[in-house]
């Protein structure tokens, strides 16, 4: 496998990682939940950690760009389906927007 293709794969456990701590930190009630909080440190951590070594092989700003609005969207749509969160037609834009964005980024590869 490439190291192109494992720095991809990094990027994507690096999102999931990211994602499960911020679930994580919604179940902490602001820290006063030992075990939820810890979840949360370790999930951020490890997180960070991943898209570190997925520094060596993608650009920075679309490392960022794919971390930050997969983990957001896919955020989104974890409230929605599970914390009873609203969907309405403007977050629904801002969701494909930020996908959107994201492609965009990428399809610059020189």
């Amino acid at each position: 496998m490439s190291n192109i293709v494992i720095a991809w794969l990094l990027l994507a456990a690096s999102i999931v990682s990211e994602v499960i701590g911020t679930i994580a930190l919604k179940h902490s009630h602001g820290f006063a939940k030992l075990l939820p909080t810890l979840g949360a440190a370790s999930c951020f951590l490890m997180a960070i950690w991943l898209m570190s070594l997925s520094l060596k092989y993608i650009e920075m700003g679309i490392t960022y760009a794919v971390w930050a609005g997969s983990a957001t969207a896919i955020l989104a749509l974890v409230g929605i389906a599970f914390y009873s969160e609203s969907l309405s037609v403007i977050k629904l834009v801002g969701m494909v927007m930020v996908v959107g964005g994201v492609i965009v980024l990428n399809l610059d590869t020189h």
